[in-house]
């Protein structure tokens, strides 16, 4: 498992840079894209090999609101590999990650070996537990409940899976908790499973509210509510799912401020709010939400906002005071392919990224006005005020989180692999 920090993101020709803004213009045959190091505090990337789907952060112990470099995270993360004996449930640890170097002037008494050996030092270093799981993994998301350290886990099997992380969490810290956990590895078994959607999904997520409680929905359109059981090893869910969606669930987010609602979104092209004290049908609904599918929902931790992604590429901010109104508060256009996912930045209630199938992520912030906004880069007038960023270099972006711990640290997964970045814009 490689980690190397490369340059990939603003256009470099012979004669002169130019800005290159993806979507706007097509990139000419025989020109290259190069990264334009000054606009990111950090940047690394590294493979696990085969590519993840899918990942979530894990909380860790080293405080929140940490900016300091080198900095160091926890991540779980599940692959999407050719073969389904091939796959892997990852705990991945990353540290001694540095921040971008500013371009060091030409220093005559600079001594190159004591560069050399600075360069050794500020490399970035990852530990990998990975733990053998049958079926390509959909879908992951983390939890903390007690002292557990609990992973739900949707693969292509057709099953939601439970697993306890700690014995990964553990051998990412310790070389020998890492030697005992590489001799007894085994087929990955997890804690607790459900067979009742009787079919595969992508739709997970753990309450934030109430430790242990999960929601699921599946491709052919059912959703359960998973209920903590005393002792942390099992739960208990309904057999009759909440059925108001007509097609494919493709994801779920509770409230963060009221324990019993949740959201989901569909291939329908609808978004849906329920109250789990009233099943089996939602109480709030935006039918034609997005002109097609509905890929992805975020639901904002301290504003009344639900962000929501579609097949259509377009971005939508929805007032949950005035959802049945049907008519969103925002509404952005710039990815060119379907959106793959979205998340409210933790740190800013108004910030949020999205990534796309276009190869792009973005970053916004909802509290720019038109006017608010200063010298514009040549050619680059067609693009909204509240777009703050986009990141590029991967292929097929399929997941993007925040560190909840970190502010304004992002973590991409691709086909090409993982970024773990902070740009200059938030």
């Amino acid at each position: 498992a490689k980690m190397s920090a490369r340059d990939e993101d603003t256009l470099a020709e012979e004669e002169e840079d130019k800005v290159y803004v993806p979507g706007i213009e097509p990139l000419q045959p025989g020109v290259e894209l190069e990264m334009d190091r000054s606009a990111y505090r950090m940047y690394h990337e590294c493979q696990t090999g085969a590519p993840c789907l899918s990942f979530d952060v894990l909380r860790d112990g080293d405080g929140d609101g940490r900016e300091q470099f080198p900095l160091s995270m926890l991540l779980c993360a599940g692959t999407q590999a050719d073969t389904a004996m091939s796959n892997r449930l990852l705990v991945m640890r990353m540290f001694n990650l540095h921040g971008t170097e500013k371009e060091k002037e030409d220093e005559e008494s600079s001594e190159e070996e004591s560069d050399e050996e600075e360069e050794e030092e500020k490399k970035p270093q990852m530990e990998l537990a990975m733990m053998p799981h049958y079926g390509g993994i959909n879908r992951v998301r983390a939890t903390q409940r007690g002292d557990q350290s609990l992973a739900a886990v949707w693969s292509e099997k057709g099953q939601v899976e439970i697993f306890d992380l700690q014995p990964q969490v553990e051998a990412v810290h310790s070389a020998a908790a890492m030697a005992a956990f590489t001799t007894k590895q085994k087929e990955a078994t997890s804690l607790f499973s459900f067979s009742g959607h009787m079919t595969e999904g992508f739709a997970i997520d753990w309450s934030p509210t109430v430790p242990g409680r999960l929601v699921s929905g599946d491709c052919k359109k059912n959703i359960h509510v998973w209920e903590p059981r005393e002792g942390g090893t099992s739960w208990q869910i309904d057999q009759r799912p909440f059925s108001s969606h007509s097609k494919s669930v493709e994801d779920l987010q509770w409230s963060p401020t009221e324990a019993t609602v949740f959201a989901s979104c569909s291939v329908d092209q609808s978004i849906r709010v329920w109250d789990i004290r009233a099943p089996p049908n939602s109480m709030l609904s935006a039918n034609d939400a997005h002109s097609s599918d509905v890929n992805v929902i975020s639901w904002n931790r301290n504003e009344p906002f639900l962000l929501s992604g579609g097949d259509d590429g377009i971005l939508k901010v929805w007032d949950l005071r005035q959802f049945k109104s049907g008519s969103p508060v925002a509404n952005f256009k710039q990815h060119s392919s379907p959106v793959t996912s979205v998340e409210w930045s933790p740190a800013d209630s108004s910030v949020f990224a999205a990534s796309g199938a276009d190869d792009v992520v973005s970053q916004w912030d909802l509290s720019v006005e038109s006017c608010d906004v200063g010298a514009r880069v040549e050619g680059v007038k067609d693009l909204p005020p509240q777009l703050l960023f986009l990141h590029q270099g991967q292929t097929e972006v399929k997941e993007i989180h925040w560190h909840p711990q970190i502010p304004g640290v992002m973590i991409s997964t691709a086909l090409s692999g993982f970024n773990v970045f902070r740009t200059i814009s938030v």
